[in-house]
């Protein structure tokens, strides 16, 4: 995990008032959590952060320079405006090296199944502990030639030297199956709601002479 590189502003002004004149100088509020210490709140620069993030995906890892010391923070929590999609706050945790963490890693699904196969992915992320300094961008699931029938789990997958599994194995991460398998399920319904519409056809009829 590469770190990237930021410098923060110590604000000491709160509240929503305060966020939003912050935002309007495009910069992004943030707090900085952890080891025993009172909270640290700070203004970052918009671009470079929103950058930032989008590198280093959900646990992107930062150095940020306040006051001219260095901190790692080890990013938590990230809110983004649903219509806009720009960053509204961040939260992080503060890390140094050696420290552990336990974070969500996505999976990466890789390859191509056999013929005829349908890939459904169960688990969009595993959960492992490992150095807060080199926390894995991604775990790859390759499927490539998987036959139907075939299922990956969270056991299986290789982890680097130094991280630990904390999801149970035997969560299932993707499943292949065959694609006539939800063919026929499709068919299945529509063959139900075949019957059930004939089964209903003379009771309909009944009604009309009966009214009549």
């Amino acid at each position: 995990m590469s770190t990237e590189k930021i410098k923060a502003e110590v604000r000491d002004e709160f509240g929503k008032g305060a966020a939003r004149r912050i935002r309007r100088e495009n910069k992004i509020p943030a707090v900085i959590y952890g080891h025993g210490n009172d909270p640290i709140h700070v203004t970052l620069p918009g671009h470079e952060t929103m950058m930032a993030l989008k590198h280093g995906g959900a646990n992107a890892l930062l150095e940020l320079e306040i006051e001219g010391k260095k901190q790692l923070a080890l990013t938590k929590q990230v809110q983004v405006d649903p219509v806009r999609r720009v960053l509204e706050h961040v939260d992080f945790v503060a890390v140094v090296l050696g420290d552990k963490a336990t974070v969500d890693v996505q999976i990466v699904v890789v390859g191509e199944a056999d013929s005829d196969t349908l890939v459904v992915t169960e688990n969009q992320t595993i959960q492992v502990e490992a150095d807060a300094t080199a926390i894995p961008e991604s775990f790859e699931v390759n499927i490539e030639g998987a036959v139907a029938g075939t299922q990956f789990l969270a056991g299986q997958i290789e982890l680097p030297k130094g991280t630990t599994l904390v999801t149970d194995p035997e969560t299932l991460i993707v499943n292949v199956t065959g694609a006539q398998d939800s063919d026929t399920g499709d068919e299945e319904v529509a063959a139900e709601g075949d019957a059930a519409a004939e089964g209903d056809a003379p009771a309909e009829s009944a009604e009309g002479g009966d009214s009549e």
